[in-house]
């Protein structure tokens, strides 16, 4: 089995690099990428431990961007050089970005009368990152809601207009893409279903929508998408390969766990799959692509 989506604790997940490993070990998956989220702290951890317990760990990163319409997407990268100076740069940027705007979050959150400090977003030794499922979690652990899913609730806590009020800038998609090809890394545009910008009116066509922007992303530099993913309807994964091979973009699989305590309905290794669904030949595309990079 193999899951190229999942984050740690160096993100906003809940777990060590080495406990998500070891998970993936006990669960049967063979192949995993670290993607968390702006940073690449978890990466040299995830592949010693993968390493000793016999998983390949592919290394791979997930940044939030937008293109010139506004149109918000995220885009992994996989096999990069992770001592490339201008990625180093700019993740670092990313990060001071994400820092303040995490200030104006918790100013947002106390309008709408949630108590929370900076204290209660550290929620482990060390932590460093603080993002949206981390104000989630500690939501969770204060009280305010049952569950982190519960905070991102239509008009709920994090999806208040309060809290929606507060952006943080993004990096372009097309500078994203860019950057990661620059550093000898592979861009994948994650979870293209939750492109939720890419209509502008219900009833829109939003495959249609979907293959004009797979065309300029493409034309960026673009090498594969996520087809496969915890959150998609297997009528959809089928348009999506479709739509890969059509753009001839590598596709991939992820679940995009982030720890049991986040979501429990999501677990590694976790993605809806159809009858076309050949594991052993993404696999084998996967490490024969993959691998060729990280050599």
């Amino acid at each position: 089995m193999i899951d190229l989506h999942l984050h740690t604790y160096y993100s906003d997940g809940t777990m060590s690099p080495e406990e998500l490993v070891r998970l993936a070990k006990r669960s049967g998956i063979e192949t995993i990428a670290i993607t968390d989220h702006d940073g690449m702290d978890g990466l040299d951890e995830g592949a010693e431990a993968g390493e000793s317990q016999g998983v390949h760990v592919i290394p791979g990163i997930e940044l939030s961007t937008e293109d010139e319409t506004g149109t918000y997407m995220h885009i992994l990268g996989y096999c990069f050089d992770r001592k490339n100076e201008e990625l180093k740069r700019e993740v670092e940027n990313i990060r001071r970005k994400r820092i303040e705007r995490n200030e104006r979050l918790l100013a947002a959150l106390r309008e709408i009368g949630c108590k929370l400090s900076k204290e209660d977003l550290q929620l482990r030794k060390g932590q460093d990152y603080v993002g949206k499922p981390t104000f989630a979690l500690a939501l969770m652990r204060k009280g305010y809601v049952s569950s982190p899913k519960e905070a991102f609730k239509e008009g709920h806590f994090m999806r208040s207009d309060t809290v929606r009020s507060v952006h943080r800038e993004k990096i372009s998609a097309k500078r994203a893409i860019e950057l990661i090809r620059g550093a000898g890394g592979i861009p994948v545009l994650a979870h293209p279903m939750k492109i939720s910008h890419l209509i502008k009116n219900e009833g829109d066509d939003f495959f249609g929508a979907l293959d004009n922007q797979l065309a300029k992303l493409k034309s960026w530099g673009l090498m594969g998408m996520e087809c496969y993913y915890s959150g998609h309807q297997p009528e959809d994964t089928k348009q999506l390969v479709k739509m890969a091979k059509k753009h001839d973009l590598i596709v991939t699989a992820g679940s995009d766990f982030h720890g049991e305590e986040y979501d429990e309905n999501i677990t590694i290794g976790g993605f809806a799959v159809d009858a076309d669904f050949d594991e052993n030949r993404m696999k084998s595309e996967i490490h024969s692509i993959f691998c060729k990079k990280m050599i």
